[in-house]
C-alpha cells in the first residue's frame, strides 16, 4: 500500500495541473468533428486525433505528423489552427523572454495559432509548456 501511495504522490508532485492529451481513434471522435475537418481542411491527410480539455484535436502533416494541429468543439465549432514554424520564425521579443524567464531554456518547438476570429498569436514551448505571446513578441500566458 505504502509504495502505492507513493507512487501517487510522485506522479502528482511531477506533473501538477498538468493535463493530459488523450489519444483516440477517429471512430471515437464525433461524426460532427470530423465532418467540419472534412469541410474545412479536405486536403489533410495522415490525421491522429487527441483529446484536450473536452475538445477535438487533429494533427497531420510533417515528419511529425503535427506540423498542422486544429482544435473543435464537440459539436463540430471551429476553435484554432496552429501551424509549426521555425523557432527563428518567432517575433523577436519571444527569445528574450524565454531567457530571462528560462534561463538556459530552449524553446523546442513554436507554432503560429489562429483562431476562430482570425486572431493570430505564436506559441513556443519551453520545459514541457506552452508559452502564447502577441505579434510583438509580448507574454500572454501558459496555456
Amino acid at each position: 500500500m505504502k509504495k502505492y501511495l507513493m507512487a501517487g504522490l510522485m506522479a502528482g508532485c511531477l506533473v501538477p495541473g498538468h493535463s493530459w492529451a488523450q489519444q483516440l481513434k477517429e471512430t471515437n471522435v464525433p461524426p460532427a468533428v470530423r465532418s467540419e475537418l472534412t469541410k474545412k481542411y479536405p486536403s489533410a491527410a495522415g490525421i491522429s486525433w487527441e483529446k484536450e480539455k473536452g475538445n477535438y484535436e487533429a494533427n497531420w502533416g510533417g515528419k511529425s505528423g503535427e506540423d498542422h494541429s486544429v482544435m473543435f468543439t464537440p459539436a463540430g465549432i471551429f476553435v484554432e489552427k496552429v501551424d509549426a514554424i521555425p523557432v527563428s520564425s518567432l517575433p523577436s521579443g519571444v527569445a528574450a523572454y524565454v531567457k530571462a524567464h528560462y534561463p538556459g531554456a530552449k524553446i523546442i518547438e513554436a507554432g503560429k495559432v489562429t483562431d476562430a476570429q482570425g486572431k493570430t498569436c505564436y506559441e513556443a514551448e519551453v520545459k514541457g509548456k506552452d508559452l502564447l505571446f502577441d505579434d510583438k513578441g509580448v507574454f500572454i500566458k501558459i496555456d
